[in-house]
């Protein structure tokens, strides 16, 4: 399988969204319950280290980085997310998207990405350990999913060995 790891453009934002969105509805992997906006989702994340997954000319997946606080101490401090089509699953694809955006992150200079997945989740924590992600603790009963059952997170965190 070809697959082209490139900057994400808004004009990916409606393969983007669909793919979000089937997680959305299909999968129990995140506290949101809708789709936002291009507008609403672009206001909530980093302009820069933003990546699609191209096979065949569709964005197949993304991952793209959130600033986790205003303060200028944590300006080098991200919360990664990433979602893959479902049919695209198992194929390294999700590997390749956080190692590009790794290695764009520390170019840029942040020195900490975050992540967090539902404890539950293990695929995504096995993936994100094996991009150099550690586990450094979990909330419990953090918030209800989408059916209302209280769900636990495990919190990941990799440190940049470049900057630090």
């Amino acid at each position: 399988m070809d697959i082209e790891i490139r900057e994400m453009t808004k004009d990916d934002w409606p393969e983007v969204s669909e793919v979000y969105s089937f997680w959305l509805k299909n999968g129990n992997i995140t506290f949101h319950k809708t789709c936002p906006s291009y507008d609403e989702w672009n206001k909530g994340h980093l302009n820069d280290c933003r990546f699609v997954a191209v096979s065949k000319g569709k964005a197949v997946g993304f991952c793209v980085l959130s600033p986790t606080s205003q303060r200028e101490v944590y300006k080098g401090v991200v919360e990664l997310s990433i979602y893959i089509k479902k049919e695209f699953t198992g194929m390294k694809i999700g590997k390749m998207l956080i190692e590009k955006t790794i290695e764009e992150s520390e170019n840029k200079g942040y020195w900490t990405i975050f992540a967090s997945a539902f404890s539950t989740n293990r695929q995504s924590i096995n993936l994100l350990q094996k991009c150099g992600f550690r586990i450094i603790g979990y909330r419990e009963k953090i918030g209800k999913d989408k059916y209302g059952r209280w769900q636990d997170t495990t919190y990941l965190e990799r440190r940049s060995k470049k900057i630090m």
